[in-house]
């Protein structure tokens, strides 16, 4: 079986199906049967994301046999949300570098990081150690620039390109990889408040470098997640090819903002809630079809969360949680959720206080299917989706660029 056949979502649906039910399957992949048969038959297309999930029903003598399409290192990997989205259409991880340790664990419980390299510090590697690839994927930590406020150079002479612009930043480690390796493409993603950062300078420090220092040609834009999830959280997606290709943004339409709703990821309280073996009722009791009562806000901190949004609603500020409903379309999930979880705060009704998120929610609102794995404690989990990607924009941007990834694909002619 050749790479395109392989990584056609259908085609792992047929290998998964020799050794697995139509209804297996649909509970590990949260789905109802006859959405697996609508895959199987055709009727309907499955989404790109269930690609991963598939692969991680596949016997493991299947999976190490494929051969790639190509090859991507994951830099700043967290909990492998971009990752995931360019395996999806069919690319190998040669290298990844993680430095927290909790997120090393979270990421070696759901992908096979013992086929190829794992670095924790990036900055502590030499780009000459990198492995040769095709794809760069990186969600580089956004740290200040301090373009005018550059230490003095050293008595050996005044540093040079985008090593005088952006030593001392993690951005940097990302320029030196792609100084020294030359991939064919890469991915780097980052909040949106780096266009702004420091009067537009940061961003335009990053732009020189990347196409004046580096020489590849950028495409970037912002895209909301509310496109794919219901949580409003705006990222900027930088896309630069060595050669010069007919990319496009627009080439596949985003799909309409809040068609999917919160309650499309909470809990199901009507017995429908699958019951997932590595989750048990860690986070949700399927006898009595509730949500563990620990993820209620306590009295007091309800109280408290209550006074503090009416304190500065007096003052004409915008400070306060954000209560939501089965029909809303949420605040951006943030790593200091697990404080108070004041940003999505679920309504319970009945007089009940409103409840945080699970950490299986958590992992739904940002795109990771039923089968990954949660293996840390709540709070670190809290941390790590809300310092995640939301894994569908990763895969509508790994969807665009696809056609540009192959060994066949060729650059574009000037006119």
């Amino acid at each position: 079986m050749n790479a395109p056949e392989l990584f056609d979502i259908k085609a792992l649906l047929f290998q998964v199906r020799k050794s697995k039910s139509q209804t297996d399957i649909a509970r590990l992949l949260d789905v109802d049967v006859r959405t697996i048969r609508r895959w199987e038959t055709g009727e309907t297309e499955p989404p790109a994301f269930a690609s991963h999930a598939l692969k991680d029903l596949l016997p493991p003598i299947f999976v190490s046999s494929v051969k790639s399409e190509f090859k991507f290192i994951d830099l700043f990997a967290g909990i492998g949300g971009i990752r995931q989205a360019f395996e999806s259409i069919g690319g190998e991880c040669v290298f990844t570098s993680e430095w927290d340790s909790y997120a090393q664990k979270t990421y070696a419980e759901n992908y096979n990081s013992d086929s190829h390299e794992f670095n924790g510090d990036i900055t502590e590697v030499d780009a000459k150690d990198v492995p040769d690839h095709d794809v760069l994927l990186a969600g580089f930590p956004c740290q200040p620039f301090s373009i005018a406020g550059v230490s003095k150079k050293n008595a050996l002479g005044k540093a040079h390109g985008f090593a005088d612009a952006t030593q001392g930043t993690l951005f940097f480690d990302v320029a030196r990889i792609i100084d020294e390796k030359r991939p064919r493409a890469f991915l780097l993603e980052n909040v949106k408040n780096l266009l702004s950062h420091d009067k537009g300078r940061t961003f335009d420090v990053i732009c020189k470098t990347l196409k004046e220092e580096l020489g590849y040609h950028i495409h970037y834009k912002v895209i909301d997640g509310a496109h794919f999830t219901p949580q409003h959280r705006e990222r900027i997606l930088i896309v630069g090819f060595r050669d010069s290709v007919a990319f496009d943004w627009n080439a596949i339409a985003l799909p309409a903002k809040g068609e999917i709703k919160l309650k499309d990821i909470l809990h199901k309280t009507d017995g429908s809630e699958p019951y997932l073996p590595w989750d048990g009722d860690r986070f949700f009791d399927h006898a009595s079809r509730e949500v563990l009562s620990k993820y209620t806000l306590s009295s007091k901190l309800w109280i408290y969360l209550q006074g503090y949004a009416e304190k500065h609603r007096v003052k004409g500020n915008g400070f306060g949680f954000g209560l939501v409903g089965p029909d809303s379309v949420t605040r951006t999930l943030s790593a200091r959720y697990y404080k108070d979880g004041s940003e999505i705060l679920v309504s319970q009704g009945d007089g009940k206080n409103p409840r945080r998120l699970t950490p299986r929610e958590c992992a739904r609102i940002m795109g990771f299917s039923d089968t990954f794995r949660i293996t840390v404690s709540d709070t670190r989990a809290y941390k790590q989706f809300g310092n995640s990607v939301v894994v569908n924009v990763m895969v509508h941007a790994a969807r665009l660029m696809q056609q540009f990834l192959r060994d066949d694909m060729q650059p574009e002619l000037p006119l």
